[in-house]
């Protein structure tokens, strides 16, 4: 009687197999990361895509959406349209950063953390690198802080205060820290608006402590620039807190 073989217990999981798009998608990116399409550069047109890489034209298309919605293409119509290689820059970092934000739902307590630990670092090197053209949109934007206190337009102060935070960050002439900086302030701004903690006191502090940051900024003066930053991030960061404990206690007891 013939004994039958023992069966093996190695079991196989589940393989995910990239869609055809998906590949010519990286293909391309590697491309564009190496160099070997020059930023601005036009890439094949879809057509010579589709017979070097022997894939169909919608699978062509769809890699090509793929690129351009990661920020590595720019898709032109017209006469002189055509695909043509992009570097990321600050923007799509900003993106990706604002999408995660969004997704995770990630808390304004943590939010105004990731600012207090980063835009420190974004002062010291603003008062390092800034030229005359960085210092004069810093100085604008709180100038647009303190015009819309006069107003006492809530959403015009939110935005000139944006505004101010990204300049400081674009001075430091730093892509990721800008990046970082841009996705914090779009959220703390949409997350901050409408909220009651915004008063004339937290308005006029914010100009003041602007301005003292932006003499060390001027003055080149690093250490400065990240004490009276640092300062400025937690008596924000305080206020929220506040803000917020006042308002659990209140819905508490009505309750």
């Amino acid at each position: 009687m013939n004994e039958q073989p023992a069966r093996s217990s190695v079991r196989l999981t589940p393989l995910h197999v990239p869609k055809a798009s998906e590949v010519l998608a990286a293909s391309l990116r590697d491309k564009i990361v190496a160099g070997d399409f020059a930023e601005g550069s036009a890439l094949p047109p879809e057509r010579e895509l589709v017979a070097q890489t022997r894939m169909s034209r919608t699978t062509v298309r769809e890699a090509l959406r793929v690129l351009e919605a990661q920020g590595f293409v720019e898709i032109r119509t017209g006469r002189s349209g055509g695909t043509f290689a992009k570097r990321p820059g600050g923007e799509s970092l900003a993106s990706s950063v604002s999408l995660v934000i969004r997704g995770r739902q990630i808390r304004m307590a943590d939010l105004i953390e990731t600012r207090e630990a980063i835009e420190p670092s974004c002062a010291r090197l603003a008062a390092r690198y800034r030229t005359d053209q960085d210092l004069e949109t810093i100085e604008a934007a709180n100038r647009a802080i303190a015009a819309s206190n006069e107003t006492g337009s809530l959403e015009d102060f939110l935005q000139s205060n944006v505004d101010w935070h990204i300049a400081v960050a674009t001075a430091s002439h730093n892509e990721l820290l800008t990046g970082f900086m841009a996705a914090l302030s779009h959220a703390i701004y949409e997350s901050t608006d409408n909220k009651g903690y915004i008063d004339d006191t937290v308005r006029q502090t914010a100009v003041r402590a602007h301005q003292t940051i932006i003499d060390a900024i001027r003055a080149k003066d690093e250490e400065a620039a990240v004490r009276r930053m640092i300062r400025h991030v937690h008596t924000y960061s305080q206020s929220v807190a506040e803000f917020e404990n006042r308002k659990s206690i209140g819905v508490a007891k009505e309750a």
